[in-house]
């Protein structure tokens, strides 16, 4: 009887391992929030401006995080404060966001995912209509949350700013579990009124940590929790998203180039050059590429340089406009690769009701130039399949299926 009963355990073990096995989702659909248009469909240059002030603001938190945590300044033209209001998260203008679950029984959230910054910021309940977004994130409610006891301040030059509690707590990010991840939720913000997201997901290398902590990326790779130490982002009209733990082969065709990260902060690489309508009229450059960014973002010298191979205007400082019609073939070359960036990615819209003239999307900063001097956003990734190798330090490219 006994040896019946074994041989009958043995049997539904076998049977079990031959099943389907459930696994984790490894992606998370994407979708684009907003645009840099107004309702009436034209682009108004403050919303360039107010983009460029909140991405510089991102980069000088991330510079001083930077050099809290290892000592070393990251950029002394990123020490300068931008002026205007500078969000915690990034601004209002055409993120690309998803889902996350934070807590023990786990709590949905929608979160901009964003490879310029390192730190998961979720809002508080004390946090009221500073925050935005819809949800909040409840730590009484999770019996996994755990309080540090530490606070978090994050202030700007013109007072501006947020200011929270530092916890841990279960994260998921596509079904895979970090376990004990730090994250600042916020009680008090300046400048996130406006925002259709809930909070902040940074992708980006711990060195930018606010607190410092491992990004949850990094946490579900010391776990073991992903197959590999791999995201993906393909960023489209549709279809886009971000895979975890790995590549989906079935969004891009063709092989992979790799370059290596050359500074462990932002995703930090080396390009080879830019061409317009088959003309190289950039050569070697630093950049960093950017999920946060919606835009290609450059120094104002080279800039200028590209756009005077072209039909552009100056408009106003730093913001250049052309014709509709006549976008230029624009080429960056990344790894030896060649990615051509569409017409479409490169027109923001129309300056006015005439639909004449557009503003370009790639526009100027002041604060760029000492550590790198390009921005490689949204215009890049939306023409390209781009894989944040963490293990090896790469940034990978393909061409989309």
């Amino acid at each position: 009887m006994r040896s019946l009963f074994l041989s009958s355990i043995a049997a539904l073990h076998a049977l079990a391992a031959a099943l389907p096995q459930p696994h984790p989702d490894l992606s998370i659909s994407l979708t684009k929030k907003s645009s840099l248009r107004t309702a009436d469909g034209y682009v108004d240059p403050a919303s360039i401006r107010a983009h460029i002030i909140s991405t510089e603001a991102k980069l000088q938190r991330g510079a001083a995080a930077f050099e809290r945590n290892t000592g070393t300044a990251l950029s002394s033209s990123l020490t300068k404060r931008a002026s205007g209001s500078a969000p915690l998260v990034d601004d209002s203008n055409k993120n690309w966001i998803g889902a996350i679950q934070a807590g023990t029984p786990p709590q949905t959230f929608t979160m901009d995912f964003d490879t310029g910054s390192a730190d998961l910021f979720l809002p508080g309940t004390s946090c009221g209509s500073s925050c935005g977004g819809q949800e909040r994130y409840i730590p009484g409610s999770s019996s996994s949350a755990q309080s540090l006891g530490t606070t978090f301040q994050v202030t700007y030059g013109d007072g501006s700013g947020a200011a929270g509690d530092v916890y841990k707590d279960t994260v998921l990010l596509a079904d895979f579990k970090a376990t004990a991840q730090t994250f600042g939720v916020a009680t008090n913000a300046t400048g996130l009124s406006q925002e259709k997201f809930d909070g902040l997901m940074g992708m980006s290398f711990k060195s930018l940590s606010e607190f410092p902590a491992d990004p949850v990326f990094d946490t579900l790779v010391s776990q073991g929790a992903v197959p590999d130490s791999v995201f993906a982002f393909k960023l489209a009209s549709s279809g886009s998203e971000l895979r975890v733990g790995g590549v989906n082969s079935a969004l891009y065709k063709g092989s992979v180039t790799y370059t290596p990260v050359t500074k462990k902060a932002y995703w930090q690489i080396n390009g080879d050059g830019m061409g317009v309508n088959g003309k190289t009229v950039i050569k070697k450059f630093s950049a960093i590429v950017d999920s946060g960014t919606s835009l290609i973002l450059g120094t104002p010298s080279q800039v200028k340089q590209l756009y005077a191979a072209t039909n552009a205007a100056e408009v106003e400082k730093g913001v250049y406009a052309l014709p509709c019609n006549s976008m230029p073939h624009v080429s960056i070359t990344l790894g030896g690769k060649s990615i051509p960036l569409s017409a479409d990615s490169l027109n923001l819209g129309p300056t006015d009701s005439s639909g004449n003239t557009c503003f370009g999307a790639i526009q100027a900063m002041d604060s760029l130039g000492d550590q790198f001097q390009w921005i490689l956003g949204d215009v890049l990734m939306r023409n390209v399949y781009t894989i944040f190798d963490v293990g090896h330090a790469r940034v990978g490219f393909a061409d989309l299926a």
